[in-house]
């Protein structure tokens, strides 16, 4: 089962964590009046992580159980090969500028346990901490699916996912307001914000948004509520308050908002789900991580040549990123996922 509609909303996610890193701070887009969005569009990873699960549902829901190795190869054929080359390029990158490369930072990520590690979290490709992250719940998926999701019921599964989701936003806020969170940069920031079981409960929202849909949800019209909780989304970045939305408190509206995109019977709908947004979705996992490979490359080259003004700059890096997004995606992740998942696994 495939649900179109929902893939370009990948791409909105991913170029808005772009944005987050490399334009918020750049005139026009530091703009009191739209400068919050960028500035909280990070948030879109929780968003990852809670479409994530929601997808892994979709995509086996027929299966009576899931086989640990044919699952894992097509896994590692998913997100692997480009998360190679992306930390590949960027060591190049450094070693070209700074003559070096911590070891240590390499074998962390390279092994994609970075983000098990405070400290070394965000070294060197930054948002691949995520995917340390996401590798996680890949491994505990079969579990999950074959152990609970096939033998209890969706309100037994329910139970037991919103009380892990009650459990880690008290931890998530006693430890933000004590004496343990020493600030960013800091050890205790990489735990709070990077650690893989920090996240857990956003994974495992997006399984119960799946277990869901597929039980209850009945395709129709859903415009109205959609709009109604993409403002409820818009006045959450624009208002601060003692509430912190990273780590999966923004499930009240990222929730509902996928499940209503999936059930969404509209001329809206029709339009996600023409052939060109779809393309930019599948790309953009590409976009989410060869961005700051390519950002700093591009930028490099475009300071050498003379172009220095920020918001030059982060266009011609952000055309450049997604061409060669789109690029990678028909030449190398789509071929090498064909190749590593018709390798047979005896």
């Amino acid at each position: 089962m495939r649900i179109d509609q929902l893939t370009f909303t990948r791409f909105i996610a991913a170029i808005a964590i772009v944005f987050f890193h490399f334009g918020k701070t750049i005139s026009p887009l530091n703009n009191k009046a739209i400068s919050f969005v960028f500035e909280k569009a990070n948030l879109g990873v929780s968003y990852f992580f809670i479409l994530s699960g929601f997808v892994m549902i979709i995509a086996y829901k027929n299966k009576k159980k899931i086989h640990v190795l044919d699952y894992l190869k097509n896994r590692f054929a998913r997100i692997y090969p480009i998360y190679l080359l992306a930390l590949l390029l960027l060591v190049l990158y450094y070693f070209l500028i700074n003559k070096t490369v911590n070891y240590k930072s390499f074998l962390y990520n390279i092994t994609m346990l970075q983000a098990w590690r405070p400290g070394r979290a965000i070294s060197l490709n930054f948002p691949a901490w995520s995917l340390s992250v996401e590798l996680f719940f890949y491994a505990l998926f079969p579990m999950l699916f074959n152990k609970f999701y096939k033998k209890f019921s969706f309100t037994k599964n329910a139970f037991w996912i919103i009380v892990i989701f009650i459990a880690s936003q008290i931890i998530l806020h006693v430890l933000l307001y004590s004496s343990f969170y020493k600030g960013y940069p800091s050890r205790s920031h990489d735990f709070i914000f990077y650690f893989p079981l920090m996240h857990l409960n956003e994974f495992l929202l997006g399984n119960l948004a799946g277990l869901y849909f597929l039980t209850y949800k009945k395709p129709k019209n859903y415009n109205w509520q959609i709009i109604i909780l993409i403002v409820l989304l818009l006045f959450a970045l624009k208002f601060k308050t003692s509430i912190n939305y990273h780590n999966g408190m923004l499930a009240f509206i990222f929730v509902p908002l996928i499940i209503l995109i999936s059930a969404n019977k509209s001329k809206i709908t029709e339009f996600f789900k023409h052939k060109t947004l779809i393309f930019l979705g599948e790309i953009s996992f590409g976009l989410y991580i060869l961005q700051v490979p390519i950002f700093k490359s591009s930028y490099m080259v475009l300071n050498y040549v003379g172009v220095k003004k920020p918001i030059v700059l982060f266009s011609l890096s952000l055309v450049l990123l997604i061409i060669i997004s789109a690029l990678s995606f028909k030449y190398i992740e789509s071929p090498l996922r064909k190749k590593i998942r018709n390798l047979k696994l005896k």
